[in-house]
């Protein structure tokens, strides 16, 4: 089964872009409102006993910079006419391979650079500023870099500021979209519905979603379900094994699968009701450590976390 956003005829208000019809709903939009937020909070708890401190600790300035960047600069468009052309297509209205970006996501750019430097050390002072020098131009092939996931084109200290700035504007978008989600028959369920990226974990939500596996994207924020009894990845339904560094309450697991050969992490609210989906996959290295020694190979991406290669 695939998820499809199609035009929401007749809908009146954001939170009924999703159809009450459906048990479980395919697709749920971030609240931007609380988003960043909220992720910088728990990156910093996260940061407090962490070997990993001085990454969460950056990464929340960057989480603190988009909220910023959110509130200066809001995105005003029109979805309706593209939404309606892409609802005939197989492609997500956000789809990061053919959407023409505007330089909105540039001035997003620089308020997150702008609000960074005065708090970073002398070294990422300096990557910041050669980012604020560079063309625009360069910035666009950065861009499509990242989308393309040709990573070692930006650098691994360049890339998550790039990211962020992205991520921010294709949510920015997603949230203006005027659909809902259906479900059809189709491939390509590891691929975001709203833009075609790919998840950066997964998370078991507690309260009007409890008990269903959400696949949360790395670039726009969207999650869109898949069951739990599948892989996130390849969709079979036997080889599953779940893995932990700590014990079966753990709220933090990894889903491997034997047919592939991947894995992603997936993180249980009931177990910890304060897990982030970005946060705490970035907050445990450590388990993508043991399962690159098992054998597997993480299916996701971290923002803040790109490979070099």
């Amino acid at each position: 089964m695939s998820i499809r956003i199609v035009p929401n005829r007749g809908a009146t208000a954001p939170q009924t872009r999703m159809s009450a019809a459906h048990a479980i709903p395919p697709l749920l939009f971030a609240n931007l409102k609380s988003l960043y937020a909220r992720r910088a909070e728990r990156l910093r708890h996260l940061a407090e006993e962490s070997p990993l401190q001085d990454l969460l600790a950056f990464a929340a300035l960057i989480a603190d910079a988009q909220q910023h960047a959110l509130h200066d600069h809001p995105l005003t468009m029109d979805m309706s006419a593209l939404l309606a052309r892409t609802a005939k297509t197989a492609l997500p209205p956000l789809d990061i391979h053919t959407f023409e970006r505007d330089p909105h996501w540039r001035t997003l750019l620089q308020a997150i650079i702008a609000e960074l430097r005065p708090q970073v050390d002398p070294h990422l002072r300096a990557v910041l500023e050669n980012l604020e020098k560079c063309s625009e131009n360069q910035l666009e092939n950065y861009a499509d870099a990242l989308l393309t996931r040709e990573f070692t084109d930006v650098g691994s200290e360049t890339a998550p500021l790039i990211w962020a700035a992205l991520s921010l504007y294709w949510a920015q978008m997603a949230a203006l979209i005027p659909g809902k989600a259906q479900v059809e028959h189709g491939e390509h369920r590891q691929f975001c519905p709203t833009c075609g990226s790919i998840p950066v974990s997964s998370l078991v939500h507690l309260g009007s979603v409890s008990g269903m596996r959400y696949l949360h994207c790395n670039l726009c924020e969207c999650e869109w379900h898949v069951m739990q009894a599948k892989c996130s990845n390849c969709e079979h339904t036997h080889g599953l094994n779940y893995w932990s560094l700590d014990d079966i309450s753990s709220p933090v697991k990894a889903e491997s699968c034997d047919d592939c050969g991947t894995y992603l992490k997936i993180l249980f609210q009931e177990h910890d009701p304060n897990v982030e989906p970005v946060a705490d996959d970035l907050a445990t290295l450590v388990l993508d450590a043991k399962m690159e020694d098992e054998g597997f190979a993480r299916s996701s991406i971290n923002p803040f976390l790109f490979p070099d290669g």
